[in-house]
């Protein structure tokens, strides 16, 4: 009877406000009625010793809402459903319970309590984020969840909130998926247009975390109140129009969003290089009508909007089938919010059959803190506390099934699983899905379903989605900015230089400056496809350099829009301002005085180090030893007196040297090493042509200073270019005392502060950038040199505020320069002067060493190596059986003095004397004396056979 009561006399809808009718005093009197009915006991405290037949959920909602509208058949439609199914609290069943927030904070937390008094055990709502901030009080007091369909601010998943549950996606995600968005078309800048309570303050917070991340930024937001008059929206708007970003995400109600565009539509900012992002309430409301009228649609062409991913699952089919027919539909058409709100009555539901299944009892207590005062009507008593509702919020939470908008699923921290957005192109009469956004693979073409089965990849190379039609019916991305239109050009700083003023100086022009640095700029400004309206502001005072750090530091505190000259990029710099992409090559290299070296009488050995010499030398003798030795027993020209042996070796050592030799070599192993070490002649003669001819012919000039490391070890004044920033490097960097630096102010200054010297007032050496030192090596007739290579390698850009647009396209403009030849013919044109040789030549760097040439002595030694190998090898398989002719004392054969011989014919000097000998006398020995021992032999025999037997 109560259930009957509730469905058809509880409320009386009326705009603007609910009036409580004589419903209400009934369900006063039933408060009273006895435990049997409604299961009470007195004033404290439910008996609940028998499981209710009937249990009361609440819901709680703006019923005359573009969500409202949606999700109240649904819910309806659910609770029907539940109480139908005999599988899901078979013994119980649901009583709805529906009260309406009219989107008012004030009416929907009475509501709320109104609602309390009715001992639901659960509430399904609301779908303000704001009420939900104030009723989640209420639901944390009495220990009743929230079950919410539509609140979406990510801030109500905080712990505060213990009671809360969220059963759509929370804002959170879909404000990562606009920052991928922005990070995909490569945006840097987006301005924000949200509502001005709870539920767009938090998203946009959110928003501006994801940027970050992303290196972009919201650059401006634009919040307005719920209620705003279209003049207000109107004013808001031009505001933003005047502002650099065309990018605008949009974030508010569905049932007033309508409105921002109807007033960007009037004042034109729905055409081209425009882009509009609009959150989920967008496809919300365009699902929730019926028909679209064509007025509507105009206003939104080109728009880009997310909405909430649910899988088309045959439970999704089913229900919409039956969205038709469903009683409490009214006239609202189908939306995703339909689905969560269904989905949330089944969560409860079965979250209450296995609460109960457990043991979990349906009983109510009363709080004592609550107590009416004398004359209190609040009946603040009859707001009770649900005993088993930590247990039930439990139960919930770890409930896992799959309804019609998918798994239903919370994660560690209130979140359903698995967020998922589809992204819409509204055009035409309609939208059309141009990809997905998931919290698994972020943007996608293809369904997070399918993703989900894969490892997760988010790397920008797998981002993607179909094309777009923009504002303006345009298919190109929009750039996302454009130049604000208030009138004022961009500041541009120019360092009023005193020195070099090549690059950049003053001038009485129209543009104030002029140089090479201001050509290639205002060159890369014409290549872009816009006007870039600028004017240049001198920074300096014009006697004397300023200080380029400072001037990098005005940019990035905003006294200027860019900074335009000879910037070096350095580290330190890089981190406060964007710069371009150079567009000229810089280093710091080492100036030095440098004098010429005079001729030597002994400039003949220059071309080898002492190492080298010694090394040839000696390869030199030993070649020629090895030679003879290899030659000396077959080749008469090898033989002779010992003093006349020992000049052959010699003047056949040297005497390859010029491919001079007279003595022809007749053995293999002989030949062998010569052929290898003439190679290895013919590499050095050529090679020590070549040094000398250079050192002879070339000027030659030195200097005291090698380079940095010269400098790094001395004491010696070093000069620096006022204004560099080269000052700060050999300080911090390098570690050279400060007291060591002069500052030079004028190319006067460089020549007079070198020509002096350390001892006479000037320095040691310059230090300065690469470009700078060629226009002064020039000016001087190159009376100076740079001495070692530039120890640093970096270049000149423009700089830019941080995450400046420009900045980029600036970098595009100077790669096409550098491509079609203009950058070298702006140069030329400004930097061309009569070049001499940079670098100095060092004497020592012409010198041949060892390091040049040891693979050549090395094959060379290996050959000599083997070819003696062999030949002492068969020497000695010789002297072997050459040896037992000397045991049978032979004397008159070996024709030598046997006193001169000692006992042991082994001796080392008996091997000498052998080896001593021509081959051929010893061969011819051998062959004898085998003879003889056949001739033995064969007598042997014959007295053996004659003997008397």
């Amino acid at each position: 009877m109560l259930a009957e009561l509730n469905d058809k006399n509880l409320l009386i809808c009326r705009p603007g406000h609910i009036v409580m009718k004589r419903t209400l005093l009934l369900v006063i009197f039933c408060m009273w009625v006895p435990m049997n009915v409604l299961g009470r006991t007195g004033n404290t405290s439910v008996s609940s010793s028998a499981k209710r037949n009937i249990v009361n959920i609440g819901a709680l909602f703006t019923l005359n809402s573009v969500i409202g509208r949606s999700a109240k058949p649904a819910i309806f439609a659910a609770v029907e459903d539940v109480n139908s199914d005999s599988g899901v609290l078979p013994e119980t069943k649901l009583n709805l319970i529906l009260h309406d927030t009219n989107c008012s904070g004030f009416l929907g937390t009475v509501e709320a309590l109104q609602l309390m008094e009715d001992d639901v055990v659960v509430a399904i709502g609301p779908q303000s984020s704001g009420i939900a901030h104030v009723i989640s009080h209420v639901v944390n007091e009495l220990h009743v969840p929230l079950l919410s369909f539509a609140a979406t601010d990510p801030s109500l998943a905080a712990l505060q909130y213990p009671y809360f549950l969220r059963t759509t996606q929370s804002d959170y995600f879909q404000m990562y998926a606009i920052a991928d968005l922005v990070e995909y078309y490569g945006w840097r800048e987006v301005i924000a247009i949200f509502v001005d309570d709870d539920y767009g303050r938090s998203g946009i917070s959110i928003l501006g975390d994801a940027l970050s991340k992303k290196r972009a930024k919201i650059s401006y937001k634009a919040p307005f109140t719920p209620k705003a008059p279209n003049t207000t929206i109107n004013d808001l708007l031009v505001k933003v129009n005047l502002m650099e970003s065309r990018v605008y995400v949009v974030h508010v109600n569905p049932d007033t969003g309508l409105n921002i565009f109807s007033e960007a539509k009037s004042l034109g900012m729905m055409t081209s290089s425009y882009v509009w992002i609009a959150t989920d309430w967008l496809p919300s409301l365009l699902d929730s009508s019926e028909t679209v009228d064509t007025d509507t649609m105009n206003l939104l062409q080109g728009v880009i909007a997310l909405r909430h991913h649910t899988p088309d699952t045959d439970l999704k089919k089913k229900f919409m089938s039956r969205w038709s027919g469903l009683k409490n539909k009214s006239s609202a058409s189908f939306n995703s919010y339909a689905l969560y709100a269904y989905d949330s009555v089944w969560l409860a539901a079965r979250a209450l059959d296995a609460y109960l299944k457990e043991g979990g009892n349906i009983s109510f207590s009363n709080d004592p803190r609550l107590h009416d005062t004398n004359g209190s009507s609040l009946h603040l008593t009859s707001l009770r506390i649900f005993d088993g509702g930590q247990q039930f919020l439990q139960t919930i939470l770890g409930t896992n099934f799959t309804g019609v908008s998918g798994q239903i699923q919370f994660d560690k921290d209130k979140n359903l699983v698995d967020p998922a957005y589809d992204i819409l192109n509204i055009g035409g009469t309609g939208s059309r899905r141009i990809g997905y956004w998931s919290n698994h693979s972020h943007l996608s073409i293809i369904s997070p379903e399918i993703l989900h089965s894969k490892p997760s990849n988010t790397s920008t190379s797998n981002q993607h989605l179909y094309s777009v039609i923009w504002p303006g019916e345009i298919t190109a991305t929009p750039r996302g900015w454009v130049f604000p239109n208030n009138g004022k050009p961009l500041r541009i700083a120019v360092p009023n230089r005193v020195i070099y003023e090549e690059f950049v100086s003053k001038d009485s022009g129209p543009s104030g400056v002029r140089g090479y640095c201001i050509d290639v700029f205002e060159a890369a400004i014409n290549l872009l496809p816009y006007a870039v309206p600028h004017t240049y502001i001198l920074y300096g005072d014009g006697k004397r350099n300023p200080v380029y750090d400072d001037l990098v530091y005005s940019v990035a505190a905003n006294k200027f829009d860019a900074a335009v000259g000879d910037i070096t990029i350095v580290t330190n710099r890089t981190k406060i301002v964007d710069f371009t992409q150079p567009y000229m090559e810089s280093g710091l290299v080492v100036v030095a005085p440098v004098k010429e070296l005079k001729s030597s009488p002994w400039a003949f050995l220059k071309p080898f180090t002492v190492e080298m010499w010694c090394v040839t030398g000696g390869f030199f003798l030993l070649v020629g030893a090895v030679v003879w030795i290899l030659e000396h027993r077959i080749n008469h020209e090898f033989r002779g007196p010992p003093s006349q042996q020992l000049i052959t070796i010699f003047w056949f050592s040297f005497s390859t040297m010029f491919f001079s030799h007279r003595e022809n070599t007749v053995s293999t192993l002989g030949r062998l090493v010569l052929i290898i070490w003439l190679f290895v002649v013919l590499i050095i003669n050529s090679s020590y042509t070549a040094s000398l001819t250079s050192i002879l012919t070339v000027q030659q000039l030195t200097s005291r200073i090698e380079g940095i490391d010269t400098l790094i070890s001395s004491t010696e004044p070093i000069g620096i270019q006022d204004g560099s920033f080269a000052w700060n490097y050999l300080i911090d960097e390098l570690n050279i005392a400060a007291s060591r630096l002069v500052k030079l102010k004028n190319h006067a200054e460089y020549t007079i502060a070198l020509q002096r010297g350390p001892n006479g007032g000037g320095v040691a050496a310059i230090v300065d950038e690469l470009p700078y030192i060629e226009l002064f090596l020039s000016s001087t007739n190159c009376k100076f040199r740079t001495v070692g290579s530039e120890f640093t390698k970096s270049g000149w850009g423009f700089a830019f505020q941080r995450d400046s647009p420009l900045a980029v396209d600036l970098s595009t403009a100077i790669l096409q320069l550098s491509e079609n030849g203009d950058l070298q013919k702006i140069h030329n044109k400004w930097l061309t002067r009569s070049e001499c040789s940079m670098q100095i030549n060092q004497v020592d760097s012409n010198q041949l060493s060892l390091m040049s040439f040891w693979g050549l002595f090395l094959i060379c030694g290996i050959a000599c190596f083997i070819a003696l190998t062999i030949f002492f090898c068969r020497v000695i398989c010789q002297y072997r059986r050459f040896s037992p002719e000397a045991k049978e004392g032979d004397v008159e054969e070996i024709d030598l003095p046997r006193s001169r011989r000692t006992m042991r014919t082994s001796s080392f000097k008996d091997l000498i004397g052998f080896v001593d000998r021509k081959e051929a006398e010893i061969k011819e020995i051998l062959k004898q004396k085998s003879s003889d021992r056949k001739r033995q032999a064969s007598h042997s025999s014959d007295g053996q056979s004659n003997s008397p037997s």
